[in-house]
Formats: C-alpha cells, structure tokens, sequence
C-alpha cells in the first residue's frame, strides 16, 4: 500500500516533466541495485549451485584443469587423423577465403575503429549475424616486417605467454609433423566478475603464392576433462590472411605485412557486457601487439632458437592461386544461387505480411473502442509479425 500511494503522489504532479523526474528518481536505486547485484552474480557463487557438477568430478585433483596429455607427433596414431574429417579441411580454407574476399553472403561489415602508429595502422569492423555471437573483422598494416616473421609470431605460443597478458596457459596436446596442425591448449584471463575462460583449439596454415591462410577454432577434445574454472568456450573462429602491402612510407615499395582478422566466440557473458568490453579494451589489446612483435623480431634477428610452435608454422599446406582461384568462382555461384533463393522467399512472405497489417488496420478503424483497443490491436499484429520472420 505504501508503494501505491508514492505512485499515486507521483502521478498527481501538475505536469507531465515533474512526473517523468520523480519517476527517474523513484527507480534509479532500484536500477541501481539490480545491476550491482548481477555483477556480485558473476563474481561470486554459492558452492552450492555446482554441487552436482563437483559431485561428478570430485576424483579430479585441483591442477588437472591445466594437464594435458603428451604431445603425439605421428599422425597416424593420433586424435588429428582419427577426425581429420572434421577438425580442418580444405572447407576451412574456402570459408576463411570467402571472408577475405568479402563473398561469405553475410550481414554487411560496419566500421568500429581506424587508428594507427608510425609504424602500425589498424582498422576494426563488426556485424551481428542472425544467430551466434557479434563477428569481428580487423585489418593491421606491419610496417618493415616479413610474411614468414608475422606468421611465425602469431603461432608462437611460448613467445606469446611474454607480450599477451589475458593468456596465463598454453600447451601443445598435438601436432601433425606432415601437414603442421596442431591441437592447443589455452587459458585466458578475464575480468574479475568472470572466470577464467578454457580454449581447445586446433589450427593449420596453408600457403598460396605470397600470402598465408591461417586457421584456428574450436575442437573437441575428451583429452582435457572440463571443469566449473576455467570455462570451457566450444564456439571459438579466429582466423587470418597475411600478406604484402604496399607500405605508407615508401610509395611502391612491398615492404609492410597486412594481417585481415575474422574473429568470434561464445564466451558464456552478458552480450551488452562483452559489447561494453570490447568498445573499452580494442585499442588498448590491439597497441600491444607491435611491440611484442617488434621484440620478436630483434630476437630473431640476434639468433635465438625458434620455439616448437614456430617450426611448426613452417609446415603448412601448399595451393596453388589457380585453386584458389576456382574456390572464388564457386563462391560466386553460390552467393548468385542464394540471393535468389533469398528474393523469392521475401516476396513470398511480403503478401502474408500486408494481409496482416491490412486486417489489423481496418479492425482497428471498425472498433470505435479508444486508444486503447487500438493500440492492443497493433501489437498483436506486431507479434504475429515477429513470428512469422523467425519462421
């Protein structure tokens, strides 16, 4: 009752701005409260809520979250040729290939961030697909560095774990000395109201001419049993083509390296949360990348060994840009195939939709019942839009 009566003395102010402010007011603490208590949500858990789960895995000591198995390096016997059919294939290139040229048929790229250094540029781009998480697509320019450096330094795990701080774990669980794949495993940090976040990647280069097609994305893997912390993440796609550029200080001259980047995955969050995380962090992530590559690169330069990860960038699979080329032709027959596919199911659910809103428009003009009714009417006919679009 002595909730009522505040919203009563609020709706009896003499105008319609003195209501609206002691509305504002009335609901900020509750505002408030609610997203204070999703935050504490997430940073902390009763250990009941994963009882069941810990009662399932309660032989599992404390530190397995981090034991893998031995690296096995014949293909034969291990997990990559047992599911070479489904871990990374030629489908893997085409697809990785139709989102460098653009012709994956999908939701348009709009633009996020376009900042550079003297010697970095980087432009970032994003689309939400109908279903799964938001995409990412980023394009950095490398001034005065090599294909093979810019490669080797994206796959080098053992050098990451110095320059990438959201990573705390990798380890090799296996690898393919003939076709260089390998299956990893990571452990990223997140802020401190998520816990960590679990990867099992498997990832593969192919060669094309100049330029390097690289393949990483989530696995299965009955190696690495899961646990509560850290977080298993299955959908996982972060892929890349590195090639030549034309550098910005020197007109003409192919010195600089352009890595095209194709991001995604479902890290178990909040989307506005992750959104809010990744408008704040990009720049700040993205900026610390040249100077770990820059410290790579003097490394090199003074002779130091080349870690496992690295030699294994240097077995990669060889194409020739004829059969890329013959992939390009099918994704453009295909995309022909399906944007008339996508026309014709438009203008068959375009009668369906204006037989809707027309009958809704004239019951509403029938029935002199207010605005009320009216209004019910519209909405109804908004809903059974909604579903009709899903369908």
């Amino acid at each position: 009752m002595a909730l009522l009566s505040v919203l009563l003395g609020i709706l009896q102010r003499p105008t319609i701005l003195d209501v609206l402010r002691e509305l504002i007011m009335f609901m900020a603490p509750v505002w408030i409260a609610v997203i204070l208590g999703v935050l504490v949500g997430w940073a902390w858990k009763p250990k009941w809520a994963n009882l069941g789960r810990d009662l399932l895995n309660c032989s599992v000591s404390k530190g397995a979250a981090f034991s893998v198995p031995p690296i096995n390096s014949v293909c034969s016997s291990s997990q990559i040729e047992q599911d070479k059919s489904t871990l990374l294939t030629e489908h893997d290139l085409e697809h990785l290939c139709k989102l460098v040229e653009v012709k994956d048929g999908g939701p348009a790229w709009i633009p996020m961030m376009d900042r550079s250094t003297p010697t970095m540029s980087y432009q970032a781009w994003r689309r939400d697909p109908e279903t799964g998480p938001r995409q990412y697509r980023s394009r950095t320019v490398f001034e005065d560095a090599t294909l093979e450096l810019v490669r080797d330094f994206f796959w080098d795990d053992a050098f990451r774990l110095k320059w990438d701080d959201m990573l705390i774990h990798a380890s090799t669980m296996e690898e393919c000395t003939a076709t260089g794949t390998m299956i990893v495993h990571w452990v990223r940090k997140f802020p401190f109201f998520c816990s960590d976040r679990e990867y099992v990647i498997g990832r593969r280069i192919w060669e094309s001419g100049r330029s390097y097609y690289c393949v990483t994305k989530g696995v299965p893997s009955s190696s690495v049993p899961r646990h509560n912390k850290p977080k298993r993440v299955d959908l996982y796609y972060s892929s890349w083509c590195i090639r030549k550029v034309e550098s910005r200080r020197q007109a003409g001259h192919l010195t600089a390296c352009e890595v095209l980047l194709f991001h995604y995955e479902g890290m178990g969050i909040s989307w506005e949360i992750a959104k809010l995380g990744v408008r704040q962090g990009m720049w700040g992530a993205v900026k610390k990348i040249e100077p770990g590559l820059r410290d790579y690169q003097k490394e090199r330069a003074s002779g130091g060994p080349l870690s496992q990860c690295a030699c294994m960038a240097r077995i990669n699979t060889k194409v020739s840009t004829g059969y890329l080329s013959s992939l390009e032709s099918t994704i453009c027959d295909s995309l022909e195939i399906e944007n008339q596919d996508i026309s014709e199911k438009s203008i068959g659910k375009n009668i369906p939709r204006l037989l809707v809103v027309g009958g809704a428009f004239v019951l509403a003009c029938t029935l002199d019942k207010g605005l009320l009714t009216k209004a019910v009417i519209f909405g109804v006919a908004r809903r059974f839009l909604k579903i009709g679009k899903r369908l």
